[in-house]
């Protein structure tokens, strides 16, 4: 998969709340400063610490190269993993989202 592609898990509620919106906004915006993202080869971790027992789950796959300018991708450390993350600074604007899909 493409360098510029990273993915965002949220549950269908969160995201249908947001469904009149042109920007997404998950609520780690407001605690953290970002929204978290994985790469696809860190998805399976992601799912598999975070996400057991959650149901109606949704993959947001976003093209980085189509973020609006208030919105800064970082590759940062998850120092509880050991691996480097990226994270976005600032909502998602929807036309960088180039897929949603039920993953659960």
């Amino acid at each position: 998969m493409s360098n510029n592609i990273i993915y965002h898990i949220v549950t269908v509620s969160s995201w249908d709340e947001q469904s009149d919106s042109d920007l997404y906004r998950h609520s780690s915006l407001a605690t953290e400063g970002f929204i978290h993202a994985s790469r696809s080869t860190q998805l399976a971790g992601v799912l598999d610490r975070y996400y057991q027992g959650v149901d109606d789950l949704l993959l947001i796959t976003v093209d980085i190269d189509l973020l609006a300018s208030e919105s800064v991708l970082k590759e940062e450390m998850a120092i509880s993993v050991g691996e480097m993350f990226p994270h976005i600074y600032g909502p998602i604007n929807k036309t960088a989202i180039i897929e949603v899909k039920k993953i659960r």
